[in-house]
């Protein structure tokens, strides 16, 4: 097993951020408000890393398109409304920095949109350590791997040197569509025996155990 790699690719939200209480109370919000039928927190924490079209799909089989749209818009209403400041997990950004400073390039793929990618970006300063990112409005959602294949395809890497490290099995399915390998974390929102079902090369138990691991 090679660990030669030029091309780091991050999921943001339970891999380098940590927002799953929020995102589920968002979407919440977004239930209470349409008089939708509650869900166990669990469910709606299963669907994070999805675009959020994929994941209202998910969670309301049954929804019609009209209903979708108007869940989207209550759920970014509200998220976008929160004050409450973005928080990185413990160590993140002392870590990507030295990331960047040893030449890794590095880049996001999220089922965020961009606006709220954008946002976390520019709340955390984190803009300058990412080369590219891809967002679920732009692309097809998770586990698709168009995310990858443009980020690699953009900055030239194959698929071979390529590395994605997110917290959930969309991502080790995207990796594998891709072709690339994948790198688990076990903090986020999928469990560890679940995401080892996945056969990532390695699951991490903290984002600082990367550089080491990489060594």
């Amino acid at each position: 097993m090679s660990l030669n790699y030029s091309l780091l690719v991050f999921d943001w939200d339970g891999t380098l951020m940590d927002s799953e209480s929020h995102i589920v109370a968002c979407l919440q919000s977004a239930i209470d408000a349409m008089g939708l039928e509650p869900l166990p927190s669990r469910s709606l924490s299963n669907v994070i890393g999805l675009g959020l079209h994929e994941a209202i799909a998910q969670l309301y089989p049954e929804a019609e398109a009209s209903t979708i749209a108007n869940f989207i818009n209550h759920y970014r209403n509200h998220f976008l409304s929160e004050q409450q400041p973005t928080r990185l997990f413990p160590g993140t950004k002392t870590l990507l920095e030295e990331l960047h400073s040893r030449g890794y390039l590095m880049a996001v793929a999220t089922g965020k949109s961009r606006r709220g990618l954008d946002r976390s970006l520019t709340e955390t300063e984190c803009q300058h350590l990412f080369h590219i990112s891809r967002c679920a409005d732009e692309c097809f959602s998770k586990p698709h791997p168009q995310m990858l294949l443009e980020i690699m395809a953009e900055l030239d890497v194959n698929p071979e040197k390529t590395l994605m490290i997110g917290d959930t099995e969309y991502d080790m399915l995207m990796a594998a569509s891709a072709g690339t390998a994948a790198l688990a974390v076990d903090y986020g929102v999928h469990d560890r025996q679940r995401l080892l079902s996945m056969n990532p090369l390695h699951c991490l138990s903290d984002i600082r155990e990367l550089l080491e691991w990489l060594n």
